[in-house]
């Protein structure tokens, strides 16, 4: 049955957790150096739909968003290495969106990319 509502109401996380978690690796400002933004809010979305775009309509639609303003795209959680969207063809088409926007607009434009894999080989290949 789908839920109409949800609401947390208690959270608890271990003092050995906090205690060790040094927060994000970088924060706010690393973002805003790499992207060149500064005194404003970012301005970026999801490309949707999540599923069933081509690579090539995948990047397409991130250029439209980009050219039109966005500061930044980003994949849904679940967009990954599908058979009608591998992620290597995604990631060229994706890059060469950001690069065509940023050349026509004069603007840093970024994407953030799902980088999960099946294994932690291919995940770190695709991060770096």
């Amino acid at each position: 049955k789908a839920l109409r509502a949800l609401r947390l109401e208690d959270l608890r996380i271990s003092k050995a957790y906090i205690k060790t978690f040094l927060g994000p690796p970088h924060g706010i400002q690393v973002e805003r150096d790499k992207l060149n933004k500064y005194g404003r809010a970012f301005l970026g979305c999801t490309i949707k739909p999540k599923l069933g775009l081509s690579a090539k309509n995948y990047g397409r639609a991130c250029y439209e968003c980009l050219r039109g303003g966005l500061d930044f795209t980003k994949d849904d959680e679940n967009v990954n290495s599908q058979p009608f969207m591998r992620w290597r063809d995604r990631f060229g088409f994706v890059t060469e969106a950001m690069y065509k926007s940023q050349a026509e607009t004069g603007e840093i434009k970024g994407h953030y990319l799902n980088a999960t894999a099946g294994n932690s080989e291919n995940m770190l290949y695709r991060a770096q």
